[in-house]
């Protein structure tokens, strides 16, 4: 081994020191530009991809501008024959009183409560009635008074006529003309005197019989077979005779077998709804189980000038208490087609001029129509004039298409469902 060797014990045979060091450092050059021009080749590929994707989505955006716009149309076609119109109702019963006391007096007790079925005739409370009871007292008294006064008016009646009778018939000259008067102006006194006391029995009596009258109030009854929703009474109270707003009633008596259904039809069904007999079911939203037929019993005949809406009447039988009064329900009509041409709601504008349709012709021109509406069934509505048989009318139109401009029309095969709101 030489010096230089030793001197140097990392270097191999045939290589020095200072040749490996260039070796490496080239190395590195390499590497560096390998990674340089790939990322040169990968930012041009992208920045041409891009250019690419730039330019076809400005290609795409201008056909689409280009492209008339597309909408939705359906075809105008006459009504169905049977049109449901859903309609929500209430119930109310067939008889509904308010009891108040016909009595002055106290609650004695009371015999029925909220819930309970009542009977005609059944009593439902009693009143305590003092000063009730001491005027027929009194009344009665008072008639036996009169009463007594009347046969001493009797006595003295007789008397006085038998008196007369025999003054007119003494011979004359032994009383005189004017005592033969006297004697009859007495009688005829004393018959006027009676007739006043029996009148007065007669007056008398009549402030007995309505006392008398008044005591059976003391009872307070059912006027018909019912349900008593309320009770406003306690033992003890005290009530006053009278329907006033500052009284207080008793009881509230209803009968809910049969029962009613009104509802408020709009102006728009009002005509066909007049045909009594017009079929009707009954239904409810927390009641899955509750379908009842009917049908319309009577109308108002006349349309409420406020809401523009027709009082109508079906009256179903209620054996089981299905049915309560005051209940929120819902009644399906079952009307008769009117024939009218029958659009989706979604097909109509309103504006300045009206309400109006657009129609689309067989070139896919838009002009809009005006029309009158013969009936609004929320969904759905009758035409009653402006449209014709096969109409192609667009649905939901945007504002920013204007008449005489050429569409798109994507037709939408579908029947209009038929659905009715309250007005």
């Amino acid at each position: 081994m030489s010096l230089r060797d030793a001197a140097n014990p990392n270097s191999r045979d045939g290589e020095s020191g200072p040749s490996a060091k260039p070796a490496g450092g080239r190395g590195m050059i390499w590497l560096a530009a390998s990674v340089a021009i790939a990322l040169g080749v990968g930012f041009v590929l992208t920045h041409r991809e891009r250019a690419t994707a730039e330019a076809h989505l400005a290609e795409t955006t201008r056909q689409d501008v280009a492209a008339p716009p597309t909408v939705d149309v359906v075809t105008a076609n006459a009504s169905s024959t049977a049109e449901p119109l859903s309609l929500p109702g209430e119930t109310a019963a067939w008889y509904a009183t308010t009891l108040y006391a016909r009595v002055n007096g106290y609650v004695d007790k009371w015999l029925v409560d909220i819930g309970d079925r009542v009977h005609a005739g059944q009593v439902l409370a009693t009143i305590d009635t003092p000063e009730l009871d001491a005027e027929l007292q009194a009344a009665k008294a008072k008639l036996n008074a009169s009463e007594a006064q009347v046969q001493v008016r009797q006595a003295r009646a007789d008397f006085a006529k038998t008196t007369y009778d025999r003054w007119r018939d003494s011979p004359k000259g032994v009383v005189s003309d004017q005592d033969r008067e006297s004697k009859k102006s007495e009688s005829a006194e004393a018959v006027a005197e009676l007739n006043a006391a029996r009148a007065q029995v007669v007056l008398q009596q009549a402030e007995v019989d309505r006392l008398s009258a008044l005591t059976e109030f003391k009872k307070v009854k059912a006027p018909f077979d019912g349900t008593i929703v309320q009770r406003h009474i306690d033992v003890g109270d005290l009530v006053t005779a009278g329907s006033t707003n500052s009284t207080s009633s008793l009881f509230r008596l209803t009968q809910d077998d049969p029962i009613r259904v009104f509802v408020n039809a709009p102006q728009s069904a009002a005509q066909e709804l007049m045909q009594l007999g017009t079929p009707a079911t009954i239904t409810s939203s927390n009641r899955p189980d509750l379908r009842i037929e009917g049908k319309v019993t009577r109308t108002a005949r006349a349309i409420n000038p406020q809401a523009r809406t027709l009082r109508v009447e079906v009256d179903i039988s209620n054996p089981k208490g299905r049915l309560v009064s005051g209940m929120y329900v819902q009644v399906a009509f079952r009307l008769k087609s009117s024939g009218l041409i029958q659009v989706p709601a979604a097909a109509l504008l309103f504006r300045s001029g009206g309400p109006q349709v657009a129609v689309v012709d067989d070139q896919n021109v838009v002009r809009f129509q005006s029309v009158s509406i013969a009936r609004d069934n929320g969904n759905v509505v009758d035409i009653g004039s402006g449209l014709e048989m096969g109409d192609k009318v667009a649905l939901n139109m945007s504002s920013q298409i204007v008449a005489g401009e050429k569409v798109q029309a994507n037709e939408i095969d579908q029947e209009p469902k038929h659905a009715a709101s309250a007005p």
